[in-house]
């Protein structure tokens, strides 16, 4: 079963235009990543907490 995401939200860091990744969570706690120029139906990456913390921390400076 896929994982509805809810609560989409913009990186800080979004173009002017709106052209964005944004990111939301789901009901069994997964995070969920999408390319708002892609919509509503685009296709969603789906991390698992631990492997969003992980990503978060070797992105960040």
């Amino acid at each position: 079963m896929m994982a509805r995401f809810e609560r989409w939200r913009k990186s800080s860091h979004s173009a002017p235009n709106g052209d964005c990744v944004e990111v939301g969570g789901s009901p069994d706690r997964m995070i969920g990543v999408r390319d708002s120029k892609a919509g509503a139906g685009g296709p969603v990456l789906r991390f698992t907490r631990q492997e969003w913390a992980a990503f978060l921390e070797a992105v960040r400076p």
